[in-house]
Formats: C-alpha cells, sequence, structure tokens
C-alpha cells in the first residue's frame, strides 16, 4: 500500500505552526508574570489570578486551541506594557535607610558640590548608623576611575559599580541600585515589571565597598582602569546629570534596560566609548573579562592572575575601621596606563 506523503503546503506549515505556538507559549509566560508581579492591588491575589490564567492558556494551547490564549495574553501583555501609563515611579515612599536619600551634584566650573553622600558606619547587615554628608570636591583633581564588581553569589550576574578617584580626596563611589521600600527585597525578575524606583547611591567606599566585603561577605573585586583624567571627567559629568535628573524625575529599575552595567556602558558610550553591545554587559559577572579582552584594565598578566589579586576581601576586613580603607584595598593592584 502507498503511504500519503505530506504535500508540501503541509510541510511548510508544520515549523511555522511550532513557531506560532512557541510565540504563544512565549506570551502566556510573560503574562504569567506580568499579572503576578504588577504593583497593583494585592500579592495573593494577583498570583491566584495569574495561574489560573496560565493554566486554562496551557490547557487550550495544549488542546490547539489557541486562538483564545493568543488574543487574552498578547492583551494582557499589552496591559503590562501599557501599565506605564498606569503605574508610575514617585519620589516619595517609605524608602528603606540606605536608600532614603536621593543624592545631587552640582558641578560649578571647577567646583563639585556633592549633597546625599552617604557615610554609614556599620556593625552589621542591618544594624547601622545613618549619616548622610556634604562633599566638596575640585573636577580637576579627577585622576581616573576604578571598577568594581560584587558577587552575591558565583555565576554569570553580579552587581557592578564605580570609583572615582580624586587627588587629596577620598574616591567617591557610584551604585546604580534599586530603591527598595521598608519590607522589600531586591527580584531580578520582578525588576522588569515596574516594581523598584532606580538610584544612583553615591558615597564613601568604606561604607559602599566595605558593607558588601565585610558584611554581606559579597565577593568584591576591584579592578584599577587605564580611563584618562579627561575621560574620567566627563564621565563624572554624566553621572551628575543622571543623578540630578533622578532627583526630580524619578524611574524604574529594569534588569535589562535600566540597570549597573547596561547604564555604566550607556554613559561610557557618552563619553567616548566605542564599540557594540557584548553579551558580558547583561550577564556581568563576566564583565570583567570584557574589560581585560578590550584593554581597559590591565593586561600585563594572565586574566586568572589578574583576577585572584583584584578580589579586596581579605583587605577589606583588615582595613575595615581604617581612614586609610580606599589606599589599602588598592595595594598591591597594577594600574595600567592612561589610553
Amino acid at each position: 500500500m502507498e503511504r500519503h506523503r505530506a504535500t508540501p503546503s503541509l510541510a511548510r506549515r508544520a515549523p511555522l505552526r511550532w513557531m506560532t505556538h512557541l510565540f504563544l507559549a512565549a506570551c502566556v509566560v510573560w503574562a504569567f508574570l506580568g499579572i503576578g508581579y504588577a504593583p497593583l492591588g494585592i500579592a495573593p491575589v494577583r498570583w491566584i489570578v495569574a495561574t489560573m490564567f496560565l493554566l486554562f492558556a496551557g490547557w487550550s494551547l495544549w488542546k490547539e486551541r489557541w486562538r483564545w490564549p493568543a488574543w487574552i495574553a498578547l492583551a494582557l501583555i499589552a496591559f503590562v506594557f501599557g501599565s506605564r501609563w498606569l503605574i508610575h515611579p514617585s519620589l516619595h515612599r517609605d524608602w528603606t535607610p540606605e536608600v532614603a536619600v536621593m543624592p545631587h551634584v552640582r558641578i560649578d566650573g571647577d567646583r563639585v558640590h556633592i549633597t546625599g553622600y552617604r557615610d554609614f558606619h556599620y556593625r552589621g547587615t542591618d544594624d547601622f548608623d545613618i549619616h548622610y554628608e556634604e562633599r566638596e570636591l575640585r573636577l580637576s583633581d579627577l585622576q581616573s576611575m576604578d571598577f568594581f564588581v560584587s558577587y552575591w553569589w558565583p555565576g554569570p550576574v553580579a552587581h557592578t559599580f564605580v570609583s572615582f578617584d580624586f587627588a587629596n580626596a577620598d574616591p567617591v563611589a557610584v551604585s546604580i541600585e534599586t530603591r527598595p521600600e521598608v519590607g522589600e527585597g531586591f527580584d531580578p525578575i520582578a525588576s522588569m515589571f515596574r516594581r523598584f524606583e532606580l538610584i544612583y547611591v553615591v558615597g564613601d567606599e568604606q561604607d559602599i565597598v566595605g558593607v558588601r566585603t565585610n558584611y554581606r561577605h559579597e565577593d568584591v573585586y576591584l579592578y584599577r582602569t587605564n580611563t584618562s583624567p579627561e575621560a574620567a571627567r566627563r564621565l563624572f559629568q554624566v553621572y551628575a546629570e543622571r543623578i540630578n535628573a533622578l532627583a526630580v524625575r524619578p524611574e524604574f529599575y529594569h534588569l535589562l534596560s535600566n540597570s549597573c552595567t547596561i547604564n555604566i556602558v550607556r554613559y561610557a558610550n557618552r563619553a567616548g566609548r566605542t564599540g557594540p553591545l557584548d553579551y558580558r554587559h547583561v550577564l556581568n559577572g563576566y564583565s570583567d573579562r570584557y574589560l581585560y579582552r578590550r584593554g581597559f584594565i590591565d593586561t600585563s598578566l594572565p586574566f586568572a592572575d589578574l583576577r585572584a589579586m583584584s578580589r579586596i576581601n581579605a583587605k577589606a576586613e583588615e582595613a575595615a575601621d581604617s581612614p586609610e580603607f580606599s589606599r589599602r584595598i588598592r595595594e598591591g593592584l597594577p594600574v595600567p596606563a592612561a589610553r
């Protein structure tokens, strides 16, 4: 008996059908997360509704009756993205003390005046003395920039931030972070659904670095970069503009588009960096490898050796209460020649 063969048109439709189903499945999952994480209503109710939708949509897709879940998923995704007109970032919430004060950087010629400069004294992760102050600096004293990578667990994702090195003054660390309310904790998935405002924490390294090395026990790596004084000053001015803009017009943090490393790259581009977006800008646990490959940090040593000596946890613990904290965590680190 001769077997029936699929017609060419049916054969062509099969991949298209599977692509359609995969697209719809992705829409369903995205809509499920959008409902569950939406900053509206009561969390348990949101997740009950989201689960009911997921079960119904999954059943419909399994039965290949995909038109209804398609329309529903696309409508809900439109709602999630359209929520930017319903859900607005705010400057006025019950913020945790670490992010309660928005900094401001005023540059007047060569004079730099920073308010909201954080300098907490820690006894534990949640036990600290709150202290914000003002700082006066000179832009012409800005000599270079250093790059930090901090891992709360080993893997491809980390927190990155920079520190600007001024002559005759302590470095100024700037960390791009979420601005959680009291009782909130960071959730990377939730951050893609307008859950956390954005803040640039400006402060002392003994605070911003020390809390990570000595109290949160994150693995922190410090790399001296070959950023020229002129490029460092341009980058600092870009940061100052963004810091001041956020103090007037708040924004939401977003893991993939408005986060630490993505914004560092964006501002470096504005300050003169050239080059395409790299996957290590998103998987920022590998950002130090990117800097090494591009020659922005010392390359006289094999990367593994440089990385090993750049882990500063032991130095930071030894210098925990030292007024020379910043100098001591840099001891022994190679300084590449300016580009």
